[in-house]
């Protein structure tokens, strides 16, 4: 899979919930901007976002890496639901500013939040990153309503041992589904696996490239 270097920028964005930072990573003709926020239990860092960060911009779509204020301020515990879509929403006018179609997206907790926002941010999609479908063991507290409710092209990329949503356990609905067999939430695979880490990130950078060339 291609890849080249990018340049790679981090500013500053003043919302209603504090500071937030967002990482570009620039496609050098972008004809999309896709927006990844974190999850409750980490940052930017974690393993999908940076490996989309990585292949994205070889196929024209810049990546930005959004860091919610909570992180920004050193805070170790997620806000409520509420306060993450106020922090989402202030930083889309540095998003939408480049005046390119934007995907919003986002790993688990950040994957919730961009289905909840994209209809009245004028999102032109959804990339949902191990989507929490429930909490663990808890199957009768499903959040479906949330994926469901997006109103945009949908892309769910699940791991096939996601103990907050296995993909069997989706709902029929108006979204595309791409399994990484074996993976769990994080993505993290087996050493046993037949596939490895490596691969499991080809699968997701794959079926993510894959999907953003089918919306042109």
């Amino acid at each position: 899979m291609s890849e080249t270097a990018v340049s790679k920028v981090t500013e500053t964005v003043g919302t209603e919930s504090g500071d937030a930072h967002i990482t570009w990573h620039e496609a050098k003709r972008p004809r999309l901007v896709l927006a990844l926020g974190h999850g409750a239990g980490g940052g930017v860092e974690a393993r999908d976002l940076q490996a989309l960060a990585r292949v994205l911009p070889a196929h024209g779509v810049t990546v930005a890496l959004v860091e919610q204020p909570w992180r920004v301020a050193g805070r170790k515990v997620a806000p409520a639901p509420k306060t993450l879509d106020t922090g989402w929403r202030g930083v889309w006018p540095a998003l939408a500013g480049t005046g390119l179609p934007v995907i919003s997206g986002g790993r688990s907790a950040g994957a919730r939040v961009a289905c909840r926002t994209a209809a009245g941010l004028g999102a032109c999609a959804v990339l949902a990153l191990s989507f929490p479908l429930h909490p663990p063991g808890r199957p009768e507290r499903s959040r479906a309503a949330e994926l469901l409710g997006a109103g945009v092209p949908t892309l769910v990329v699940q791991g096939g041992n996601d103990p907050f949503g296995k993909p069997g356990e989706f709902p029929e609905g108006d979204f595309e589904l791409v399994e990484v067999d074996r993976g769990d939430h994080g993505f993290a695979v087996p050493k046993r696996a037949e596939i490895t880490q490596e691969g499991a990130l080809e699968v997701i950078t794959a079926g993510v490239v894959t999907w953003v060339a089918s919306l042109a």
